[in-house]
């Protein structure tokens, strides 16, 4: 399975601005610059992006595991918080920190703690940051 999403920018890094788009049209156009990431400016930015896929993805993955052992959530409710920190001349995501609250009948607190953990691991978003990148990249002109 592959899925996609393409951004634009034009102009510099402080006055410039872009618009990110996903193959669902889930996002379409949506607006981005340097005031939504590092300010308080509207529009979106990417570490927002990835706190909305690692959350969605831990909510999921943690029904599947659950579900794998015989349970189901009445409800699931993920947050995620990514941290992007200075380093050197640029910035690196440092820290993702995530935060469940969950309604699950019939389950006790060590099963659920065990599952909890086991799909922090598991859940595919988690081991993005261990992925092969690769990139093509072009002039075009």
């Amino acid at each position: 399975m592959k899925k996609s999403a393409s951004a634009h920018w034009s102009g510099g890094i402080k006055d410039g601005q872009g618009s990110i788009s996903t193959e669902t049209g889930a996002l379409r156009e949506a607006p981005y610059g340097f005031k939504s990431r590092f300010e308080d400016g509207p529009g979106t930015n990417p570490e927002e992006l990835i706190a909305a896929a690692h959350a969605g993805c831990y909510s999921m993955a943690l029904s599947l595991g659950l579900g794998n052992a015989g349970f189901t959530a009445d409800s699931i409710d993920t947050k995620a918080v990514v941290t992007l920190d200075k380093d050197g001349d640029g910035f690196s995501i440092t820290t993702v920190d995530l935060s469940c609250r969950a309604k699950i009948p019939g389950i006790d607190t060590a099963t659920f703690d065990q599952i909890a953990q086991a799909t922090k691991q598991a859940c595919p978003v988690s081991k993005v940051l261990k992925a092969t990148i690769t990139l093509d990249a072009r002039l075009d002109g």
